[in-house]
């Protein structure tokens, strides 16, 4: 019985320091490994002692490292010890010596989870940023999606073809949402040099990221910035100013304003109030649909002009509420309510978005087939066929 199963040892806080590390050790082979090296500060050994109870002791004989033991269930026992990495490292290796298999947090997740979707959210759960993206990852793990795609199965299997569509639509309509839970959405600030976007950034994310100087160009390479608005994960990135006249160095940082500007998700295009003249789209060829246009030190003008855009100072902070209610309105337009199925990963709204096209195909046994691998399999399901 003990070689059909492994028994493995896993760390499962963080790597680097800390106060205590934890090692899981799981399997058949779990109380004798442990126990060559445990010694309890008296008895009864940790074989005999009932479930959860802790035992103090050493590992590795009566000078050896001070740990707290406890058996979790009949082949699962934790390991606490000092958070340093040689600690835990030095048991391991004890350990592996013992029969164990060292595993990572990650494949022990994958393996002990019921069902790959409550693993994934699992993971995901591991890389919030905060506790609004977390609430919606725990319905996940608590089984929303999964029994969303169940519903989805059922409704194909029972000829009702309409009702899986609109249920795979649904789904879809959260994918893009779903892959911010844990990604952050990309804010960038462009425009043209010396119109605050330093002091702006600085203002929205509340502390001095970037560097502020009164000369254009002192910008020349993008700086990012994480923080969260009404608890979405957003980052900012401020960027060199763009003009056409520039010296290589600067030329070489508009070019890279470019870039980030094609690829985030929505673009603060900021001008300087006083300049009621000022062209708004300063040479960028393309940007993307969403866009909010700012008018920064309007504390420096009387004559503020009215236009579409938002007055705002970096310097005195007017303005600067309604700025971030305006980016999260933008960013996130709508959100799921409480318990509702949301994809969270890049491979799921793939594997949905196959699915639909086999049921406009009218492959329903195949569309089937995809859902099932899709909450039964613990890898990503494998495209069959092409559509």
């Amino acid at each position: 019985m003990t070689k059909s199963r492994p028994t493995i040892a896993v760390r499962l806080t963080a790597p680097g320091r800390g106060a205590v590390a934890t090692i899981l050790v799981s399997g058949p082979l779990s109380l004798p490994a442990v126990a060559s090296q445990f010694r309890p500060a008296g008895s009864p050994p940790l074989a005999e002692r009932p479930l959860d109870q802790i035992a103090f002791g050493r590992w590795g004989g009566p000078e050896g490292e001070e740990v707290v033991a406890c058996r979790r269930a009949a082949e699962q026992i934790e390991i606490h010890c000092h958070g340093g990495q040689a600690a835990a490292r030095a048991i391991l290796r004890d350990l592996c010596e013992a029969g164990c298999q060292e595993n990572s947090w990650q494949s022990w997740i994958q393996q002990t989870e019921e069902g790959p979707l409550r693993a994934a959210a699992r993971l995901a759960l591991t890389q919030c940023r905060t506790q609004r993206t977390a609430g919606i990852l725990l319905d996940q793990y608590q089984g929303s999606l999964d029994t969303a795609i169940r519903q989805v199965i059922q409704a194909i299997e029972q000829s009702d073809q309409i009702a899986a569509q609109q249920l795979l639509d649904t789904l879809l309509g959260w994918a893009e949402f779903g892959r911010h839970l844990v990604n952050p959405w990309r804010v960038v600030l462009a425009g043209p040099p010396n119109v605050g976007k330093s002091s702006l950034i600085n203002a929205l994310v509340g502390y001095h990221r970037a560097i502020v100087y009164d000369q254009p160009g002192s910008t020349r390479d993008a700086v990012s910035a994480e923080t969260a608005i009404d608890g979405w994960p957003v980052q900012f990135t401020d960027t060199a100013g763009l003009r056409t006249k520039a010296v290589e160095l600067e030329a070489a940082g508009i070019a890279h304003t470019q870039a980030n500007v094609a690829t985030a998700h929505l673009v603060i295009l900021v001008r300087d109030a006083r300049e009621e003249h000022a062209e708004w789209d300063h040479g960028l060829d393309s940007l993307p649909e969403r866009v909010l246009r700012v008018s920064n030190k309007c504390d420096l003008t009387d004559s503020l002009v009215q236009t579409e855009s938002l007055a705002v100072s970096a310097l005195t902070g007017q303005g600067i509420a309604e700025l971030l209610e305006q980016i999260g309105s933008r960013l996130v337009p709508r959100t799921p309510l409480p318990g509702e199925a949301v994809l969270f990963e890049h491979s799921q709204g793939k594997a949905l978005e196959q699915a639909v096209g086999m049921l406009n195909k009218r492959r329903f046994s195949d569309a089937t087939r995809l859902l099932k691998r899709f909450v039964t399999t613990a890898q990503t399901p494998d495209l069959i066929n092409e559509v």
